[in-house]
């Protein structure tokens, strides 16, 4: 499951990489800077504490990943 946000302050994309088939929890922040996470759970959690629907050009595609992730932590998997 991946996501690309456009935010206010970059050019390029913030993107939020939830790939459990091969393990990779990752997010680009829009200063280019990168998190990298051991759980989804972990990436999950940052994304509520530190994005803000205000921070990006599309709030309605920021709200679209919040209930996708939403959907993973509760059923494990996600529909396209």
């Amino acid at each position: 499951m991946e996501f690309s946000l456009c935010s206010f302050d970059s050019a390029l994309p913030v993107e939020v990489t939830i790939d459990d088939d091969n393990g990779r929890y990752t997010i680009r922040k829009s200063d280019r800077s990168g998190e990298y996470f051991n759980s989804p759970k972990e990436l999950i959690q940052w994304v509520k504490t530190h994005f803000h629907e205000e921070e990006f050009c599309h709030p309605h595609e920021f709200r679209g990943m919040l209930a996708k992730i939403a959907e993973y932590e509760l059923t494990g998997t996600y529909t396209l």
